[in-house]
């Protein structure tokens, strides 16, 4: 028999549960600053080509904001 039984759940280590913590933290921060400084929830295309390249346009301005490279 194995050491875990069929109806025991696989409970994820404690230093598992901070790192992911940390990741979801940055990842909500992110999303937060996409939607409210670069508007990313308004974007009105007509396509779906139309929709990735206002995305795509968004993360470039971040990304580039982010290393610094320009100024908002």
């Amino acid at each position: 028999m194995d050491s875990i039984s069929q109806n025991q759940k696989h409970r994820p280590s404690a230093s598992w549960e901070r790192w992911l913590k940390q990741k979801r933290k940055v990842i909500e921060t992110v999303f937060s600053v996409l939607v409210d400084q670069y508007r990313m929830t308004e974007i009105r295309a007509n396509s779906i080509a139309g929709f990735e390249v206002a995305l795509d346009g968004i993360l470039l301005a971040y990304s580039l904001v982010t290393l610094g490279l320009v100024e908002r």
